[in-house]
């Protein structure tokens, strides 16, 4: 359901649509408002009003277009993480909108679905492809049972997936000697100490990247997981942010918010390795901003509500000379002048590694090698589960950990030792 605010004269007014009806696009719009944030209260209260109310819609009259929208706003809105929702939007606008949209929700048979998913593999797409776009359409039309009640069933649930293979990826396990190359790449750059904690952690990059010093128990030597960083804009629709991607009034800044899932909020212990890697970098930032004085950048947090009503923390870059009230934040992934060092910026990080090593590498590889070594080595798996903060075991085993010629001679290893002391 799209809605916006307008200026009419000297006042406000808002709209939003109801969807179309018989061909025909219904609008509901109400003006008269002194300013733009009186419009825009009186349209979320408007759109939440209609939304509780109910939907003039009936099911044989809804098109999928138009429900896939009202599901968007209904569900994905408000339930879903931000990034999840830019996935979503991108499936049901690139996809399902294109192949689906002009179709009565109610026309939308088993069979019509199955000749699609067929028509998804014989176009090429991959596994993970062809399973997401089905699978959220699947979502939206088990919505639309319960509890919107604008179908009895889910057609899909009778759908056959095509049985894809699994394209081979490149490989993404280092060898200690390709780590120790990386790492003496970038010893004294911006890159190293992400770098470090990841291969020596596991963390995933949007954890690693949204680290701050207070997150680092330097006696204990633990890192607190608590939060994670991630790039989005604020108070816009996505479906708006991604129409008008790049775009100066939409551009995007860095938020804390919660862990990707309640597992991922943990202590992760850490050696002797990374702990004097992080006492070194901590003082060097403390000599760096002497050095730069008032122009050396820090960071400030910003509170902020979301689309859900939730507080966000946006943060902020500021030259040190400009005062402000806001409370700084002391970020661990920075340049020597302060600046953040971005998940975006550490893309130049792997494309070097790629050009001049030929390895397959993102930050990725590293919580993959990270996986892989310990259990290699002998450690336990729910140990490790806990590490990467999984919420299932079989993600632990079946994604992050791969068959190596160690694992295979440690299998034979074992097995020659249970048969030589039971025949012997």
């Amino acid at each position: 359901m799209a809605g916006g605010v307008r200026k009419r004269g000297s006042t406000w007014s808002y709209y939003f649509d109801l969807g179309k009806v018989d061909g025909k696009r219904n609008k509901r719009e109400k003006g008269g408002f002194r300013t733009k944030k009186e419009a825009e209260q009186a349209l979320a209260a408007a759109m939440n009003e209609y939304n509780n109310a109910g939907t003039v819609f009936k099911p044989t009259e809804i098109t999928v277009a138009d429900y896939l929208n009202q599901w968007f706003d209904l569900y994905c809105r408000t339930d879903l993480k931000y990034n999840t929702q830019v996935c979503y939007w991108g499936i049901i606008n690139n996809h399902l909108i294109p192949k689906f949209g002009i179709y009565k929700l109610k026309s939308i048979t088993p069979a019509l679905l199955q000749e699609y998913a067929v028509e998804l593999k014989l176009h090429g797409n991959s596994k993970s492809t062809a399973t997401g776009i089905l699978s959220v359409f699947s979502a939206a039309l088990n919505y639309a049972v319960e509890p919107m009640h604008y179908l009895t069933s889910n057609p899909m649930h009778y759908v056959k997936f095509p049985k894809i293979e699994r394209k081979p990826r490149e490989r993404i396990i280092l060898t200690l000697d390709e780590w120790k190359q990386i790492r003496d790449r970038f010893q004294n750059t911006r890159y190293y100490i992400p770098l470090m904690i990841g291969f020596y952690t596991g963390l995933r990059i949007s954890e690693t990247f949204g680290l701050t010093w207070d997150d680092i128990d330097f006696e204990k030597r633990t890192i607190s997981v608590n939060k994670q960083i991630v790039k989005r804009n604020l108070g816009t629709d996505v479906r708006k942010v991604l129409e008008k991607r790049g775009k100066k009034e939409l551009r995007s800044s860095w938020y804390f918010t919660t862990p990707k899932t309640k597992t991922s909020t943990r202590e992760v212990s850490f050696g002797e390795t990374l702990y004097q890697a992080l006492k070194h970098e901590k003082a060097k930032q403390l000599q760096d901003e002497m050095k730069y004085g008032e122009y050396y950048m820090i960071h400030v947090k910003k509170i902020e509500i979301d689309e859900k009503g939730d507080k966000i923390i946006r943060i902020v870059p500021l030259q040190k000379c400009v005062e402000t009230p806001l409370q700084r934040v002391r970020l661990i992934c920075i340049d020597e002048n302060g600046q953040y060092t971005s998940t975006d910026s550490f893309k130049y990080c792997s494309r070097i590694i790629h050009h001049e090593m030929h390895l397959a590498f993102d930050y990725h590889s590293l919580r993959h090698t990270h996986a892989t070594l310990l259990i290699e080595s002998g450690a336990n798996v729910k140990d490790v589960q806990s590490r990467l903060g999984h919420t299932n075991i079989e993600t632990t085993l079946q994604t992050y950990v791969h068959d190596t010629k160690a694992m295979a001679e440690q299998s034979v290893d074992i097995f020659e030792r249970i048969t030589q002391s039971k025949t012997s």
